[in-house]
This record gives C-alpha cells, structure tokens and sequence, in this order.
C-alpha cells in the first residue's frame, strides 16, 4: 500500500482574470492524506478548498505540482480513470430512474454481471440505511434520503477516496446536523478516505480526523480539531474556528512558551500561550475563547485579572452571554455555562455591575496581529 491516500506537492492552479492577468485560486498547497481518514478542507467563499477538490476529482488540471494518489502521479489522468468518486451538494440524481437505477449507473457503465449489480446495489442502499427505498423515484424522497442515495451511488462503485463537496449545504440545520454523525460512522464502517469541503466550521469539527483551514488559495494550518480549536497558529484561524476575544498590544515579554503583552490603550498586561515566532516589540493581540473567562466578584489572580464592569447579559439557555468593559474600549464576551436550573434573577450579573475577569495564562493565545 502506498504511504498516503492522497499527496499534493506544490499544487498550483491559476485562473484567468477579467483584467487580462491570472489568479492563483490554489496557490502552492502540499499537504498529505491518510488511508481511511476523513480529512476536511475548511475555510471561506472562495479560498481554494472546492478547487482542490477539483484537482484531485481530476475535473481541473493544477497549473503547477503534482497530485498523487495511492502513490501514483495522476498528472493529467481523466476522472473516470481515477480511483475516486465525488458527492455534490446538487445531489444530481437522476430524476427519470429508481433509486436502485441511479445507484446501479456506474456499475452499468462497466458492464458488471446484472446478479453483481444487483447484489453491490442492495448492499450500498443498506449501508445508507434505505434498504427498502430501491423502487421510489427521487421526487419521492426527502433531501436526507436523496443524500443517501447519492452517497450509495457514489460508495457503490468502492473508490479508494470519495470526495464530498459541501454535501449537506442544501439541509436544514437538524437533519445536517443528524447526518453529520451519520456520514462519520458510515466513513468509519466503509474504512474509505473521505475528503470533504465545507465553510462550516462545526461541521469540520465534528467529523474530521484532521482539518486543513484555507484561505486565498493557501493551506494556514493543519490539525486535529482540538488542535485546530485550542492552538491556532494565526489570528485569522483563531477568528475563523468558533468565537475568540482579541486584545490588542505589543509584546513587552517572552519567556520559554509564554509571551506578556502591553495592552492597546491600557496600562495593564496579559500573558498567555506565545504562537508563532514572536519578537519584543512587535504587534500583536492575546486571543481567548469566551468560554474559558472566569467572572468573579473578587480578585482571583495577581496577573491576568482586570476590574470590569457589565454592559449587557443575554441569556440564551446552555449559557449566558456576558459582555464586559475593560475600559479604554477593551470589551470581551464571556459564556457562563448555566449549570443550576434557577429564577431568582439575583444570582445573573446585570448592566453596570463590577466584576473581576480573569484570563487563565494557559487558557489564552499570543498570535501575531496581522
């Protein structure tokens, strides 16, 4: 077996532009895949992830660089040649033919025995939980159950990698969420690499073994989610992934992995976790997820901890949203978990109280500002 599932070696692909020039819209990506991993490719409109998903699908040639799978250079080898299928989020299903016909085209193409057909066909719709659906037409179905089957037509075939592109966008939010889970135990039960695009952070973070995060046609980071969560290596990841606090400054301070920071219009300090290679002097902003301040009505900590006062609370059931004034404009959201079931109205902060906030060193990330 070869070392990786898929291999991108300094993968460029150019467009051109209305201007007469030429855009990179994947700009010099190597990354490396795992057999059997759901690696996701994350990031905004227009950063590069359903390009790359392109170029390995074989529906787009790179510019520059090489693209391997199972170790062989696929160069320019056309999709069908590839072993690879993809999922798209238009579902494009067949609407003239049975669920068991659009699952069965592929296998058709290849002119497999009808009893092997029918056989690999059943054991697909049972593998996406439709085992009694083969007869219906797509209009009779559901936007979950059309997913399905546009996931068994594409596993039917067994592609050593399947490529998702944003498959669940066209979901409502509860039944995207169910099939979340649903598409990771399935990937876990076939053993297949998936490769999936997505924008939504969330959806990245529940499925993926791994995450490359995009942006402009460049790989920023890849990690594990926790890692991609708790340890982004750049303001823009950490802005990107779930909800963050960014404290403005320069760095006065760096010792070992921590870094101390002069605050932007503030006489205080903060330190926390350095990211990156940091220099004295250099802007830069202490970023901290709102669920890991503390609020309390005393000083906790000699460092890290500031006197505040509350502008505004929002309770909104798992938590309650806190926004707190550090003064100078320094303002920081804070998520308190709620986790007595209470009324008495007396025990949630209100507006213009004064209250203590403390940054927990290791709880907090000094990123370069830029």
């Amino acid at each position: 077996m070869s070392t990786f599932a898929v291999e991108m070696q300094g993968v460029v692909k150019k467009f051109p532009n209305p201007g007469g020039g030429e855009i990179s819209a994947v700009d010099h990506v190597t990354l490396q895949i795992e057999h059997g991993e759901f690696f996701s490719l994350l990031g905004p409109s227009g950063c590069g992830k359903t390009t790359s998903l392109r170029l390995t699908a074989g529906f787009e040639w790179p510019s520059e660089g090489e693209i391997f799978i199972q170790g062989q250079a696929m160069g320019r080898t056309p999709p069908y040649l590839r072993p690879v299928n993809t999922v798209f989020q238009s579902y494009a299903l067949f609407q003239h033919m049975t669920v068991a016909q659009n699952v069965a085209f592929g296998l058709e193409m290849e002119h497999l025995a009808k009893p092997e057909i029918k056989r690999r066909v059943d054991e697909a719709l049972e593998m996406v939980q439709l085992p009694g659906m083969a007869g219906r037409k797509p209009k009779q179905l559901s936007g979950g159950q059309q997913q399905r089957v546009a996931l068994a037509r594409a596993l039917v075939k067994r592609p050593a990698v399947l490529l998702l592109d944003e498959p669940l966008g066209a979901l409502d939010l509860k039944l995207r969420k169910e099939m979340q889970l649903e598409l990771k135990a399935l990937q876990m039960q076939v053993g297949i690499t998936f490769i999936y695009v997505t924008h939504d952070q969330e959806e990245a973070l529940t499925m993926s073994d791994r995450i490359a995060l995009m942006n402009f046609g460049k790989v920023l980071q890849i990690g594990t989610p926790v890692e991609i969560y708790e340890r982004p290596t750049s303001r823009f990841a950490a802005d990107f992934i779930g909800e963050t606090n960014f404290l403005p400054g320069s760095v006065v301070e760096l010792n070992k992995e921590m870094a101390t920071i002069q605050l932007k219009q503030s006489e205080g300090c903060a330190t926390g976790l350095q990211q990156g290679n940091l220099v004295a002097g250099q802007p830069a902003v202490l970023s901290i997820r709102p669920e890991k301040i503390r609020l309390s009505d005393e000083r906790v900590l000699n460092h890290n901890c500031f006197l505040a006062r509350v502008v505004s609370t929002t309770y909104i059931g798992s938590d309650t949203r806190v926004v707190v004034d550090l003064g100078q404009g320094n303002h920081l959201t804070v998520w308190e978990q709620n986790k007595i079931s209470i009324l008495d109205k007396s025990v949630f902060y209100t507006p213009g109280q004064e209250v203590w906030v403390t940054l927990f060193p290791e709880n907090a990330l000094v990123l370069a500002d830029a």
